[in-house]
C-alpha cells in the first residue's frame, strides 16, 4: 500500500513538473533567454557595436511573450533607437512613428510616452538633416523637419521638470534652425554619428510616404455582390 502510494505521488510529481515546464516554465525560460540577450546587446552598445547591438535586441523581442506588452514596447524603442546607428535611420524612424501611436492608443504612461515621442523627434530631425544633404526638395524634408518641431515643442510644454524642458527647448530651437540654416553652412557641420552609414533616406522617405498615401485613399476592396469582404451582403436569406 505505502510503495503505490508513493508511486502514485511521484507520479502526481511528475505530472506537476511537465504541466510547469510547458506552461508556465515555457513563459519563464522565454524571459530568461530574453533577458540574456539584453545583456548581450546593451555589451554590444558599450563598445558600438551596432549591428550586434540590433541583433540582439530583435532577439530580445522575439524572446519576449506577446502578452508581456509593456515589456514588448520598450524593447522596440531599444530596438529602434539601435538601428538609428546602423544605416537604417528611416526605417527606426518608421518603426518610432508605429511604436508611438501604439503607446499612446493603449495609454502608456506619459514618461514612456514621452521617451517615444523624443527618441521618434529625433530621428524625424537627422532625417530631415540627411535629407537635405542629398538635395530633397524643400517640400519633402520639410516634412519630418516641421513633424521634430513639433514633436520637441509639445514635450517642452509638457515637461514633468525644468531639467526636461530645458533639453526638449533646445532641440526645438535646432529644430527651428535646421529648416532657417543655409544650405552651405549645413554642408560644413560635422555628421552626426547616428547619420553615418545612412544612404538614400530621401528615397526611402518618399517611398514610405506614398506606400502610405495609397493605403489611406486604396478604395475597400470588395465582392462580385458589391460588399465587402468582411461584410455580410444585404437582401437575400
Amino acid at each position: 500500500m505505502r510503495k503505490t502510494l508513493l508511486i502514485a505521488v511521484w507520479l502526481l510529481m511528475a505530472v506537476a513538473l511537465l504541466a510547469y515546464h510547458y506552461g508556465p516554465g515555457q513563459a519563464r525560460l522565454a524571459l530568461d533567454n530574453a533577458a540574456k540577450k539584453i545583456s548581450a546587446a546593451r555589451a554590444c552598445e558599450a563598445k558600438e557595436d551596432w549591428e550586434g547591438a540590433f541583433e540582439a535586441w530583435t532577439a530580445a523581442l522575439a524572446a519576449t511573450p506577446k502578452e508581456a506588452t509593456t515589456t514588448r514596447q520598450k524593447l522596440r524603442l531599444a530596438q529602434a533607437k539601435t538601428r538609428m546607428y546602423t544605416g537604417e535611420l528611416p526605417e527606426a524612424m518608421f518603426d518610432l512613428e508605429a511604436l508611438l501611436t501604439e503607446v499612446e492608443g493603449a495609454g502608456a504612461e506619459k514618461g514612456f510616452c514621452d521617451e517615444v515621442r523624443g527618441t521618434l523627434g529625433g530621428a524625424q530631425y537627422y532625417a530631415a538633416w540627411l535629407m537635405r544633404l542629398e538635395g530633397a526638395a524643400a517640400d519633402e524634408w520639410l516634412i519630418p523637419a516641421e513633424s521634430a518641431r513639433q514633436h520637441f515643442r509639445l514635450l517642452a510644454e509638457q515637461a514633468d521638470n525644468q531639467e526636461l524642458a530645458d533639453t526638449f527647448k533646445k532641440n526645438l530651437e535646432s529644430a527651428i534652425r535646421l529648416t532657417r540654416m543655409d544650405l552651405s553652412e549645413l554642408q560644413g557641420l560635422p555628421l552626426p554619428k547616428c547619420c553615418s552609414g545612412c544612404k538614400n533616406v530621401s528615397q526611402k522617405c518618399r517611398s514610405q510616404c506614398q506606400s502610405q498615401a495609397k493605403k489611406e485613399t486604396e478604395p475597400e476592396k470588395k465582392d462580385a455582390r458589391g460588399a465587402g469582404f468582411n461584410e455580410i451582403p444585404k437582401g437575400g436569406s
